[in-house]
């Protein structure tokens, strides 16, 4: 009977201790690794996220008709402009109100880059204006190139004025902003059935009626004529059912924000000097009348006076 021969695995597949360790070591790097190559992945992930999400937007505000030139603001101009800053407004629209204030109000908005200055003769001013200031105020319309004409328009409120002179004055307004390619800052107060037929006798005109208080059919048939509606101070108090209700409803596209500072103070602030700041408060009680955020307020008004005057 022949020898028992034990048999052994082949040495190809027997592994030693150090083979076994070599092994585990050439594993670990790899898991580490892949370890390292997912964690870093995250922050590139979340910078492309970031690049393809759309930019955040302010909330910011444009005071489209504000007196800021006026002597009720020079014991504290600088601290108002500041404060209507601190407050989100972006922009302001200062218009004049006669031919004496230009200079002034153009070396206010020169200082200022965020006061925009516009021209007109006033009609509450008509004993201040005379008839070679209309061809003064075509001369600075020609030469500074303001973002709108005004303040004009016509005034019923106080019987004195006379309608006939108002009316003269304020069509050859009309005519310099058609031929200027100017938006109005229009003033209607008591007024609007004759503001809205003078622009449709001249034609070709755009801008907005100021301190709006008319009716829905009014209000329609200016949209009709491509103007829109400043509404301001008058909104804030509850007795303004009308105005109120037609603010609520419009269309937004038509609505643009204002103070009329010095006047016109909100409800609460009856008798104080109203300011461009307070624009901020017209506008959440308006965003509250139309059931929206303030922020999605904001952004359109904001939108509409950008394309209106032309203004960054």
């Amino acid at each position: 009977m022949g020898r028992r021969v034990r048999c052994r695995p082949p040495a190809r597949l027997a592994r030693s201790g150090r083979q076994r360790d070599a092994q585990r070591g050439r594993n670990r790097p790899e898991r580490h690794g892949a370890r390292i190559r997912a964690r870093s992945f995250v922050p590139r992930l979340a910078g492309r996220i970031a690049e393809l999400a759309p930019p955040l937007i302010a909330r910011v505000f444009v005071d489209t008709h504000c007196h800021l030139d006026v002597a009720e603001f020079d014991a504290d101009r600088a601290r108002v402009i500041e404060r209507a800053r601190a407050a989100d407004v972006i922009a302001q629209v200062v218009p004049a109100i006669d031919v004496a204030g230009f200079a002034a109000l153009r070396e206010l908005c020169a200082t200022h880059a965020d006061l925009h200055p516009a021209y007109g003769l006033h009609p509450l001013f008509l004993e201040r204006h005379e008839p070679a200031h209309l061809d003064e105020l075509a001369l600075w319309l020609e030469r500074e190139r303001p973002v709108a004409l005004g303040e004009c328009g016509l005034d019923y409120y106080v019987e004195d004025l006379d309608r006939r002179t108002q009316h003269a004055l304020f069509d050859r307004q009309l005519v310099l902003a058609r031929e200027f390619d100017l938006p109005l800052v229009l003033h209607a107060r008591r007024a609007v059935d004759d503001v809205i037929a003078a622009i449709r006798r001249c034609g070709g005109l755009r801008g907005v009626v100021h301190s709006f208080s008319g009716s829905l059919e009014q209000a329609r048939r200016l949209w009709d004529l491509g103007f829109l509606l400043g509404v301001g101070g008058p909104v804030t108090y509850e007795r303004a059912k009308r105005l109120r209700g037609l603010v609520a409803t419009m269309p937004i596209q038509y609505l643009l924000l204002e103070t009329d500072a010095p006047d016109q103070p909100l409800h609460g602030h009856r008798g104080a000097r109203n300011e461009p700041a307070q624009v901020r408060d017209i506008a959440a009680v308006i965003a509250g009348l139309r059931g929206i955020g303030i922020d999605e307020l904001a952004a359109a008004t904001t939108a509409n006076a950008r394309r209106l005057f032309g203004i960054a």
